[in-house]
């Protein structure tokens, strides 16, 4: 009696158990097709029309640069769009960014540049325009920051490590086979060598020169002041506007002003949100790609050269 009693309890328990784990995978299911469909509908996603080419009137373009700045054609094309478009009367840009990679932020500077030889460009940074993201504000032709804001972090940085020890205490011996000693250098399973430290190094500070040249240039600094502030550190939107790094403490309402009263814009044009024009992925590319960054951070994927400043890994 008390065997087919516990049998009894075994198949409720094993029951129970099925149950709980058809629901986690229900809830899971549901989570990730509401992803999907998120992603799939969204409002800058396969319109084939950017959000400011649907508005008819004239109007202030509002771009948003948030999150790791990476290399984006789209975005370069709505830039091309926005300079074009006689209705565009000026564009804000909103950044809220902690860097990326150098050409990313290279390619915005540049983008925003070329803007500017058409219309009124001005950056309202938000929390963080570090890095990159100062890359990105110093393209506009004025830059408006909170006193919180951090900003700043002018340099060059390229991350690597040495695993040979590690490698060494578990029985691991890489074996490398390679062209020239500077190929695939910097290599985790390999000791930098001092030539290969050098060859890094030069270009590390070849593209810190370049955003050093930028950042004098724009900001109309002598050089040698320029590099005293560009030795890493971050800024509060107070001390930036001491050291001559912005222009301005203020928002968008202030950026707002500044256009009507400087820039001879008409008065309450409305402001109207752009986004790139992103094509539609593959239902296929879509749930793999979602997949895959629900496990890893999208900034680990980062290589190169970077203009960032502690990204969240």
């Amino acid at each position: 009696m008390s065997l087919d009693t516990d049998k009894l309890m075994e198949r409720r328990r094993q029951r129970r158990q099925a149950t709980l784990w058809k629901v986690v995978a229900a809830l899971f299911a549901t989570a990730f097709v509401a992803i999907l469909v998120a992603r799939t509908v969204g409002p800058e996603v396969g319109s084939g029309l950017g959000t400011s080419q649907l508005f008819d009137g004239e109007h202030i373009a509002r771009v948003e640069v948030s999150g790791v700045i990476i290399e984006d054609r789209y975005r370069d094309e709505m830039l091309q769009d926005l300079k074009d478009d006689d209705k565009v009367k000026a564009v804000i840009v909103k950044i809220n960014s902690p860097g990326g990679t150098v050409v990313g932020g290279e390619n915005l500077y540049l983008g925003l540049r070329d803007v500017a030889t058409e219309k009124p460009v001005v950056a309202v940074m938000g929390s963080t325009a570090t890095s990159a993201a100062y890359m990105t504000a110093i393209g506009t032709d004025r830059i408006f920051a909170r006193q919180g804001t951090l900003t700043g972090s002018i340099g060059v940085i390229m991350q690597t490590a040495d695993i040979t020890g590690l490698l060494d205490k578990i029985g691991l011996k890489p074996e490398i086979i390679k062209s020239g000693p500077l190929k695939a250098q910097p290599n985790p399973m390999e000791p930098l060598s001092p030539d290969a430290r050098r060859h890094i190094e030069s270009v590390v500070m070849d593209m810190y020169d370049l955003f050093v040249g930028m950042v004098s240039e724009r900001r109309a600094m002598d050089l040698d002041a320029t590099k005293e502030l560009a030795d890493g550190r971050v800024f509060t939107g107070k001390k930036a506007l001491e050291a001559g790094l912005i222009d301005a403490i203020g928002g968008e309402a202030q950026a707002i002003e500044w256009l009507e009263t400087e820039k001879a814009l008409e008065a309450d044009l409305p402001v109207v949100d752009q986004k790139p024009d992103y094509p539609r992925e593959a239902l296929s590319e879509r749930l793999f790609g979602a997949f895959g960054k629900a496990l890893v951070s999208e900034r680990l994927t980062l290589d190169g050269l970077l203009a960032v400043w502690h990204p969240n890994l």
